[in-house]
């Protein structure tokens, strides 16, 4: 069963605040019910991973792709997801009194597995997976949205996402529409046709914005995520399923690369923008979601700037060209 009409209801904001680090946020933000938010948050949420990428090195998400070619129908691609439109960081710190961003926890092994119930069990890798107690919740315990949970056990090199999440019986089980395992050390990728925790059958974590990163490394050595408000039925790799609105070529396919023109200048912008916009013309960016035009993913920190990051506003559709896009997979 696809599940292509699930994950993306159009809403004012691609994601909403997903829930991290404040300890206090998380108590507050229950179901109604006592045995969740006894729980404080683990060690590890937003943590930082040194320096260490998810991936091979000669991954498409690691791939420096400044001088690749440029598709010949890129104007009509950018113009269908909005050619005016401000580059929009979704994520930062607080969003309406919660975190804001898709928030994630690192493990280290050890962490006891939990069993998971599917809704959309036939596209979804089985459980058990090892979600801490407290874990996060994207939006918070008694959100609406995404609900998405990432998970990354840097023992094992194994990352763990779930789609619309909840908690059950004192964090000893959950529910979830879906979910998927990536070997963070492969290359391998989802069955052709399957769905993810994400629209387009890829890995969310990858492509998130971090804070560590960002202000700890100073640089981002891979590329991001990021959403339009129409897609095609197609998808092209690393991409694994369509979510769109028709097979009709003026629409991007799941999957699609983009990359911040080489001419753009970046000069003036905040330290943590040019980190951020310097990735965006050496590494690009992929469709992975419909939602509102180009807003790009990240993590919820508290030591983010918002007006720093809010900054990149200035930068708009037109100023992204899309990278060779070729054969496409259509349903």
């Amino acid at each position: 069963m696809s599940i292509a009409n699930i994950h993306f209801a159009m809403r004012p904001r691609l994601t909403s605040p997903a829930l991290l680090l404040a300890a206090g946020i998380l108590i507050g933000c229950g179901h109604g019910t006592t045995e969740n938010a006894a729980v404080p948050p683990p060690p590890g949420v937003g943590g930082s991973l040194g320096g260490r990428r998810p991936f091979p090195a000669g991954n498409p998400w690691n791939l420096d792709v400044s001088a690749a070619a440029v598709d010949p129908n890129s104007a009509t691609l950018i113009a269908s997801c909005g050619a005016g439109a401000s580059l929009h960081p979704d994520f930062g710190t607080v969003y309406q009194g919660a975190p804001n961003g898709i928030p994630y926890v690192l493990v280290a092994g050890g962490i006891p597995r939990v069993p998971i119930t599917f809704q959309y069990a036939d596209e979804s890798d089985p459980g058990p997976y090892p979600i801490p107690p407290g874990s996060p919740v994207e939006g918070g315990l008694s959100s609406g949205g995404d609900r998405h949970v990432l998970v990354v056990d840097t023992s094992a090199w194994v990352l763990y996402e779930l789609f619309k999440a909840v908690p059950k019986s004192n964090w000893t089980r959950w529910t979830a529409g879906s979910g998927a395992v990536f070997d963070l050390s492969s290359n391998g990728l989802r069955p052709d046709g399957w769905t993810s925790a994400d629209a387009a059958g890829l890995p969310i974590f990858p492509g998130l914005v971090r804070y560590d990163e960002v202000a700890g490394l100073g640089v981002i050595d891979h590329a991001l995520r990021f959403t339009c408000p129409s897609t095609r039925s197609a998808h092209i790799p690393p991409a694994r399923h369509s979510a769109g609105d028709g097979n009709v070529a003026s629409l991007p396919p799941m999957g699609m690369r983009v990359r911040l023109k080489a001419g753009v200048d970046i000069s003036g912008y905040p330290a943590d923008a040019r980190v951020i916009l310097t990735a965006l013309k050496k590494y690009g960016m992929y469709l992975a979601d419909n939602g509102s035009a180009f807003f790009l993913s990240g993590a919820p920190d508290a030591r983010w700037n918002d007006d720093s990051l809010a900054t990149m506003r200035g930068i708009k559709g037109s100023d992204f060209e899309v990278l060779a896009v070729g054969a496409v997979t259509v349903p």
